[in-house]
């Protein structure tokens, strides 16, 4: 809230914006609940009429069976032929609206009685009716091709629990049987309607529960009698005309009524929308659950009917809002016009135009007061900001003539200090150097000695030893010849360069078999990678002392075990035909610090062991030549460094 309009919209629209939302909130809420409470209220209702229907059905079913099994007409027929008893069986089927309808004699029935309970409850002298399942086998015993009524094939449904099973074969049956005591008779009269497929049953429960238009009105209200979860009499339709006969209920559904014993009143997805449904749990003569009794309507127009009363509210919630507003603003412009103008003239000020001011003269309040008096604060902030800024100019000019001096005595003073630092360093150089090759060439002057003097000693029996005495021979040049390099890294001016063309691959061939006794200490594994390169112009000697250099260092950072990737390629530089060895280990690598010092002179990571001159004496055999030698840590760890010579020609030699 960064304005006065803004803060005095807040207090005059708060209660409007804040509280009715609030309180709108609150009432839809409620609302909403009373009204999912009512519709719930209203599917337990349907669902306990179509339960008394079921009731009342079986009921009428038994009452019917009862009074079939005490009447004379009964009792006559027991007495004639089979034909008569056909007949009578297959005519009162007909009136009572009855699947199947049979007489077991006493003996018969108790055989019966221990598959059905309701039987047994005869035979006790009690009629019963019941909801037991028939097998199809069962079915099969009875005219009419019940079987075949009963099937039904399974459709996938969607959040069913998983079936293998393709079609539903068995039939719920309404199983009512009544004691039969007539003419010397003792027997059971057993009598069943079957649900499958049995529309009208269906369709009279429907007309019965939705018989208002509100939750029923063009096939919005639905019933449907589940064996286990699949429909096997309902109205819910697949289609306008196909009726949704073998689809199943969802595994929630399917959990709390069968397998808890619950009754479901809630909304509920039916093959293919929503429903405030209900379900209520049918158990048979054994009191296992075996089915579902459902009754449920469309959610969609009550869904619709709270979604246009929200949208109302809301619009009069809004309209109520965009009447307050302008009329609230109308009413408080004259004390935001005068306050907006300070704000610009303030805004103008900061923005560096002093000369913004307010000019309200017509306005007498207290408002006007005030501005008023702030252009008169601006007239006296303008007139010191001029002085200030005369002084500011004068005093920026003495600044810069101040700050040129210095920048130009500092310029001398650089160039005078790095002069000193390199003059010193090598200097340094020059003194190490010289006391390193007094103090080497004297032992390799005696060790050279010694070697004449066995050679003349042992004369020809000297000749077992003629390797290693070369070698030592070999060894000793060498060693004068690096004491020589540590002399033209301290003065290079007073050397010249060494103009000959080299192949790179025999010599970093030959750097491996020297150094094999350093790298037979630890178990570290070279791995080269050398193609045909072109040929350089370097001392090979100044090589291989680079190389070596590298590959002591590398060991030495791995310790006892690692892996060093040597590779030897052509690589081109800046338009320039080139080639590159590498060096990579498998070490700690170099900490990041470091990275920019690694080739200063006495730089060591080995403190009390290395001079710290072997990288900067690379980096100066390698300049000479021409190359770059640069170090890098490497992406999966460990340190690399690089070695780029240009080539002398255009001719090629086969790496050995």
């Amino acid at each position: 809230m960064t304005t006065v309009r803004l803060r005095l919209l807040v207090l005059a629209l708060a209660p409007l914006v804040l509280l009715m939302p609030l309180l709108l909130l609150l009432g839809m809420t409620r609302w909403t609940s009373d009204y999912d409470k009512v519709l719930i209220a209203n599917v337990e209702s349907d669902l306990r009429i179509a339960e008394q229907y079921l009731a009342r059905i079986m009921t009428a079913t038994g009452d019917e069976l009862k009074g079939v099994a005490e009447s004379a007409e009964f009792a006559q027929v027991l007495g004639e032929d089979r034909n008569a008893e056909t007949a009578f069986f297959r005519r009162k089927r007909d009136e009572l609206a009855l699947d199947f309808l049979y007489y077991l004699p006493e003996e018969n029935a108790i055989e019966d009685a221990a598959r059905w309970p309701v039987i047994a409850t005869a035979l006790n002298g009690r009629s019963d009716t019941q909801i037991d399942i028939f097998a199809a086998g069962d079915l099969a015993r009875f005219p009419g091709d019940l079987a075949g009524r009963a099937r039904i094939d399974l459709i996938d449904t969607e959040a069913a629990v998983p079936s293998a099973r393709m079609a539903e074969d068995r039939g719920m049956v309404v199983h009512a049987a009544s004691p039969v005591h007539l003419a010397g008779q003792e027997g059971v009269l057993v009598g069943g309607i079957l649900l499958n497929r049995n529309l009208d049953f269906i369709d009279t429960i429907n007309a019965l529960v939705y018989l208002n238009a509100v939750t029923g009105g063009d096939r919005q209200g639905t019933a449907t009698l589940f064996l286990d979860d699949v429909r096997v009499s309902t109205n819910v339709r697949l289609f306008e005309d196909v009726r949704a006969l073998g689809t199943r209920v969802s595994a929630v559904v399917r959990g709390a009524v069968l397998g808890d014993g619950k009754t479901w009143l809630d909304r509920a997805f039916v093959v293919n929308d929503w429903y405030i449904s209900g379900y209520l749990p049918l158990t048979d003569s054994y009191g296992e659950r075996v089915g579902m009794l459902y009754v449920g309507f469309l959610e969609a127009p009550f869904t619709a009917a709270k979604r246009s009363a929200y949208l109302w509210m809301m619009a009069a919630f809004a309209a109520v809002l965009a009447l307050s507003g302008p009329v609230f603003l109308w009413l408080a412009k004259g004390i935001f016009a005068p306050l907006e103008r300070m704000t610009q003239t303030m805004r103008r000020v900061g923005q560096g135009d002093l000369s913004a001011r307010n000019a309200l003269t017509g306005a007498r309040d207290e408002i006007g007061q005030v501005a008023a008096h702030l252009d008169d604060l601006l007239d006296q902030v303008q007139d010191r900001d001029r002085r200030l800024r005369a002084w500011a100019d004068e005093l920026n000019q003495r600044v810069e003539e101040r700050t040129a001096e210095l920048r130009e005595a500092n310029e001398k003073l650089e160039s005078t200090y790095r002069q000193l630092v390199m003059s010193e360093k090598l200097a340094s150089i020059g003194e190490i150097t010289a006391g390193v090759a007094h103090e080497i060439n004297n032992p390799v002057a005696v060790i050279q000695g010694n070697v004449d003097v066995i050679r003349e000693t042992l004369g020809a029996d000297a000749a077992p030893l003629q390797t290693e005495l070369n070698l030592i021979d070999q060894q000793v040049t060498r060693i004068s010849a690096i004491v020589g390099k540590l002399l033209k890294f301290a003065r290079p001016s007073e050397f010249s360069g060494y103009d000959e063309t080299v192949a790179l691959a025999p010599v970093v061939s030959d750097c491996l078999v020297l150094v094999e006794h350093v790298l037979a200490k630890g178990d570290i594994q070279v791995d080269t990678h050398i193609e045909p390169v072109p040929a350089v112009r370097i001392d090979p000697g100044e090589m291989q002392q680079v190389v070596i250099n590298l590959i002591v260092n590398a060991v030495q950072a791995m310790g006892d075990a690692g892996r060093l990737d040597l590779t030897l390629r052509p690589e081109g530089r800046e338009g320039r035909e080139g080639v590159c060895l590498s060096l990579r280990d498998t070490g700690p690598g170099i900490p990041t610090d470091k990275l920019d010092t690694v080739f200063d002179p006495f730089f060591t990571t080995k403190l009390g062991e290395g001079t710290g001159l072997g990288l900067s004496i690379s980096q100066s055999l390698i300049q000479r030549a021409g190359g770059i030698i640069t170090a890098r840590n490497a992406d999966g760890g460990g340190a690399e460094f690089r070695i780029w010579l240009p080539a002398a020609d255009q001719a090629r030699f086969t790496a050995q």
